[in-house]
């Protein structure tokens, strides 16, 4: 699933918010105006990324505040928030603040971990509790029970004028179906189903075979999905979404057309192998006409495990580059792959 004869559900688009550091309103205005863009074009989903001290979106949280005054329809949603950077019970108030803003339309994705250039960064982000910090996935689990309305402290009650709730506040009870997590080896796809979350998958994995001379991207990632569903109680019917880099030509002019396929080809030397001690690898650039980027797609193990996708925005395109990608992914590339336009 899905095969030809089988609809995609959903559809969704992911943009990481670049903007010029002398002018940053700029560009987060652009991402506002993309995902405006993407509720009227039909999309089921926006996502955002999350960059820090980059010139990229650094507070999705806030960001998608800003959005739900500017949307009613579209679900919104962080891939990912590197946990390592937050305080979970402080993060739990503003992803439900958000969540309650929206009407129930945030979807949250997480990731965990020790943030990157820890080494450089620990002073300023923990500067007394650098060594003691734990970026294990009980990080996540703290995250999990607050949003599930587990106790956050053992005073409540009224004290004064003022009362106190032994819980955080605002609630929002649909929150905790909507948690991702952002998972690209079979062990965070294991921990994820087990721990009742949903699984963003996107187009990077790890090679955990340590004596493999061919990496199959497709293979591994279709591997850790069933890993997933077979660790989460809802069994086939969890819920996973895919986020490979999708970048449709049906529309572009022939300079966009040269833009996309140079970019492409800058990237494809790191597919098809295994970097870094981590053994990561990346999944291809699909760019082309929609129908043959659906018949790529239909042939991939991994799109076939889903039935819902957030298609990655490459990070260095122009504004009108995503408005012409957006509009024909769901105007060509969507209908070639069964999906409707939401009303």
């Amino acid at each position: 699933m899905p095969i030809t004869s089988e609809p995609l559900r959903k559809l969704g688009f992911l943009t990481i918010g670049l903007f010029d550091e002398a002018d940053p309103a700029a560009g987060h205005e652009s991402t506002l105006q993309v995902i405006q863009l993407g509720e009227e074009l039909g999309f089921d989903s926006a996502w955002v990324r999350h960059r820090h001290l980059q010139f990229g979106i650094s507070s999705p949280v806030a960001v998608l505040a800003a959005a739900t005054q500017r949307t009613s329809r579209i679900e919104l949603g962080t891939a990912v928030i590197p946990l390592g950077w937050e305080n979970p019970l402080r993060l739990a108030e503003d992803l439900a603040t958000v969540d309650v803003l929206s009407g129930g339309r945030l979807n949250p994705g997480l990731s965990v971990g020790e943030p990157r250039h820890y080494d450089h960064l620990a002073p300023a982000l923990y500067p007394d509790t650098a060594s003691a910090e734990d970026f294990s996935y009980r990080r996540v689990e703290r995250l999990l029970g607050f949003i599930r309305g587990e106790k956050a402290t053992d005073f409540s009650g009224t004290e004064g004028i003022e009362e106190y709730s032994p819980r955080v506040q605002p609630h929002s009870p649909g929150l905790a179906d909507r948690l991702w997590y952002g998972g690209g080896s079979t062990r965070s796809a294991r921990w994820a189903g087990e721990h009742r979350m949903n699984l963003l998958a996107s187009s990077v994995v790890r090679v955990e075979d340590p004596d493999a001379t061919h990496v199959d991207f497709a293979a591994i990632q279709a591997a850790q999905i069933r890993e997933f569903r077979a660790h989460h109680p809802l069994g086939p019917d969890a819920r996973v979404s895919q986020g490979l880099v999708v970048i449709p030509t049906d529309s572009a002019t022939p300079e966009q057309r040269a833009k996309y396929e140079a970019y492409a080809a800058s990237r494809l030397p790191r597919v098809g192998k295994a970097h870094g001690p981590a053994r990561m690898t990346f999944a291809e650039d699909l760019v082309g006409t929609s129908a043959s980027i659906a018949e790529r797609l239909y042939a991939d193990a991994g799109f076939r495990e889903v039935s819902e996708v957030a298609f990655a925005l490459p990070f260095t395109f122009e504004h009108a580059d995503y408005v012409q990608i957006l509009t024909d992914i769901a105007t060509r590339l969507g209908p070639e792959l069964g999906w409707k336009p939401a009303a």
